[in-house]
C-alpha cells in the first residue's frame, strides 16, 4: 500500500492526515498552537510553533498508523493563506512573528493608498483589493520595522514566504524557496494573467523582488524532505492554499461550480474557467488551481468570522463549553425574537471590505439569552454566505450551478446547514469526505506521483453524504435577509 501525507497548516492548529491509495483517510494527528494579539486588530503566530506542530504531527500520524516513511509516495501541503513571514536565509531566524491573514495593522496605510488612486492598478494586476488582508502590506510593515532589511533582502540574505513557502523551506532544510500559484496570487504582489511577480507593485510597496519565492504549478516538484525528519527523503508534490485546496477537494472543476468552506472564516469560490472575471461587486479574482502551466480562475468571497464566532461564544462569553453545544442551544431559542449578530470582530470582508466595522448585536430584549445569541451566531454565517452568492450572481457571465458544496468544521452542524439552504434558497450538498482541504492537497500530490486518478476520475469519486433543501417560506426569507442587511449597514455607519 502506498500513501500520501497531507499537511494541513491552519490558523489555530496543524494537522497531518494520511490517505491510502483509494484516497481514504487512515490516520490523523492534530496539534493546536497559541495565537498572539499584541494590539487591537493585530494577530500573530510564532513561526517556531508553525514548524514544530507540522513536524510533530507528521511524525505522530506515521507512528499512530504504524506506517513506514518508505510507504509515503508524496506529501501535499495546504495552508492558511496570506499569513506573512520573513526570515534569514542563512540562519532561518524570523525577523518578526508571522503576521496572520486576519491582522488589520496596515489598514490606515491601505486607506491612504486607495485614496491616492493605487487600488485600480492593484486590482487590474492581482484581482485583489487594496486591503490589509493580503500579504504585501504585512511584508512592507515588517521591512519598515527592521532598518537595513531591504538592503539585506536585495542581496538575497532575507526570504519572504507565505506559510507554505516557510514550511517547505524547513522541510527541505533550506533547499527549496518555492510557492504555488494559488498562494502567490494571495500576496497582492502577483500578476495573475502574466503568471509572474509584478515589478510595478513591488516598486510601489518597496519590496525587493530578490526575496520572493519561485512560483510553481499546484501539482509540481517542490523539493525533497530532509532524510533525518522521517527516516528517508519524501517528495513534496502538491501545494495549494486552503480555500483552493478545498475547491479541488470538492471537485469543482467545471465553470459555474461553487463551494463554501466554514472554518475560522468562511470562503466561497466560484470556478470561472480559464478566464479571470473582474468583479463589479468587490469580490476577488483568484487562481483556483494551476496544472501543466495553465491557471483555472475563480471568483472568491472571503468572510473573516465564521467558526470564530462559535469560539467567541465559548471563550469570550463562556456560554458554551464545547462548539457542538451551539446547535442544541440554538434549537431552543425563542422563535418570536429577531436577534441579529453581525460578527465584524476584525472588520467586514466581502462584499463590503470595511476594516473599521466592529461586531454588533441587534434586536435584544429582556428575554434574550444564550440560546438567542447562539442562534444569531449560527445564522450570521448563512447571512454572510448569501451576501457572497448575491455578489457572485451579479458578476458571473454564466449561470451558477445552483448547488452549493460545503465543507469545514461548521458544515457538520445540520441546523446551520439547513438554515444556510433556507436563507440562500438553494440546495446545500455536504460530501462524505469532510476533510476536503486536505483531500485536495493529497490529490494534487498523489496525482503528480501517479497513484491517484486524473481530474475526471477524481470528480467521479466525489460522493454526497447529505443534501439540505430550502424549506423556508420566501416571504420569511426576504424579511430575515432585509433585517440582516440593515444590521450590517448600521455597523458600517458607526
Amino acid at each position: 500500500m502506498r500513501y500520501v501525507m497531507a499537511i494541513d497548516q491552519g490558523t489555530t492548529s496543524s494537522r497531518a492526515i494520511l490517505f491510502d491509495e483509494n484516497m481514504k483517510i487512515t490516520g490523523v494527528a492534530q496539534e493546536e498552537f497559541p495565537q498572539h494579539y499584541p494590539a487591537s486588530g493585530w494577530v500573530e503566530h510564532d513561526p517556531s510553533d508553525l514548524w514544530s506542530t507540522v513536524a510533530a504531527t507528521c511524525r505522530a500520524v506515521l507512528e499512530k498508523t504504524g506506517t513506514d516513511a518508505t510507504d509515503i509516495a508524496a506529501i501535499g501541503i495546504t495552508n492558511q493563506r496570506e499569513t506573512t513571514l520573513v526570515w534569514d536565509k542563512a540562519t532561518g531566524k524570523p525577523l518578526h512573528n508571522a503576521i496572520v491573514w486576519q491582522d488589520r495593522r496596515t489598514a490606515d496605510y491601505c486607506a491612504e493608498m486607495v485614496a491616492a488612486g493605487h487600488e485600480e492598478t492593484i486590482t487590474a494586476k492581482t484581482g485583489l483589493l487594496f486591503d490589509p488582508y493580503f500579504s504585501s502590506t504585512k511584508l512592507k510593515w515588517i521591512l519598515d520595522q527592521n532598518p537595513g532589511s531591504r538592503e539585506r533582502a536585495a542581496k538575497g540574505e532575507l526570504l519572504f514566504g507565505t506559510v507554505d513557502t516557510y514550511i517547505i523551506w524547513r522541510l527541505t532544510g533550506g533547499a527549496a524557496h518555492v510557492t504555488d500559484a494559488t498562494n502567490a496570487c494571495r500576496t497582492m504582489l502577483y500578476d495573475i494573467e502574466k503568471g509572474a511577480w509584478s515589478s510595478t507593485i513591488c516598486k510601489l510597496l518597496d519590496v525587493p523582488m530578490e526575496m520572493l519565492p519561485e512560483v510553481k504549478d499546484s501539482a509540481d516538484d517542490f523539493g525533497m524532505t530532509r532524510s533525518d525528519l522521517f527516516g528517508r527523503e519524501i517528495p513534496i508534490l502538491g501545494v495549494a492554499g486552503d480555500q483552493q485546496a478545498a475547491t479541488v477537494g470538492q471537485a469543482c472543476f467545471e465553470p459555474g461550480m461553487m463551494k463554501s468552506t466554514y472554518g475560522t472564516g468562511c470562503f466561497a469560490l466560484l470556478n470561472t474557467g480559464d478566464t479571470p472575471i473582474r468583479s463589479k461587486n468587490r469580490l476577488l479574482t483568484t487562481v483556483a488551481y494551476q496544472l501543466d502551466g495553465k491557471p483555472t480562475y475563480a471568483l472568491e468571497g472571503s468572510i473573516f468570522i465564521a467558526g470564530a464566532v462559535v469560539q467567541w461564544l465559548r471563550d469570550g462569553l463562556k456560554i458554551i463549553r464545547e462548539a457542538p453545544e451551539t446547535q442544541p442551544l440554538a434549537e431552543t431559542a425563542d422563535e418570536t425574537q429577531s436577534v441579529v449578530l453581525v460578527p465584524a470582530f476584525t472588520g467586514l470582508g466581502a462584499p463590503y471590505w470595511n476594516p473599521e466595522s466592529r461586531g454588533a448585536v441587534f434586536g435584544l430584549t429582556r428575554n434574550s439569552g444564550p440560546a438567542e445569541l447562539a442562534r444569531a451566531a449560527l445564522e450570521s454565517v448563512g447571512y454572510q454566505t448569501r451576501d457572497l452568492l448575491e455578489a457572485m450572481t451579479g458578476d458571473s457571465p454564466e449561470p451558477l450551478e445552483g448547488v452549493l458544496r460545503v465543507d469545514g468544521g461548521m458544515s457538520v452542524s445540520d441546523w446551520t446547514m439547513q438554515f444556510l439552504s433556507d436563507i440562500i434558497g438553494a440546495p446545500v450538498d455536504r460530501p462524505e469526505v469532510k476533510e476536503t482541504t486536505a483531500l485536495g492537497a493529497a490529490w494534487l500530490a498523489g496525482m503528480r506521483a501517479g497513484i491517484y486518478p486524473d481530474q475526471q476520475g477524481f470528480a467521479a469519486n466525489w460522493a454526497l453524504e447529505e443534501r439540505f433543501e430550502p424549506k423556508m417560506d420566501e416571504a420569511v426569507r426576504a424579511e430575515k435577509y432585509e433585517r440582516w442587511k440593515k444590521a450590517v449597514q448600521a455597523t458600517m455607519s458607526v
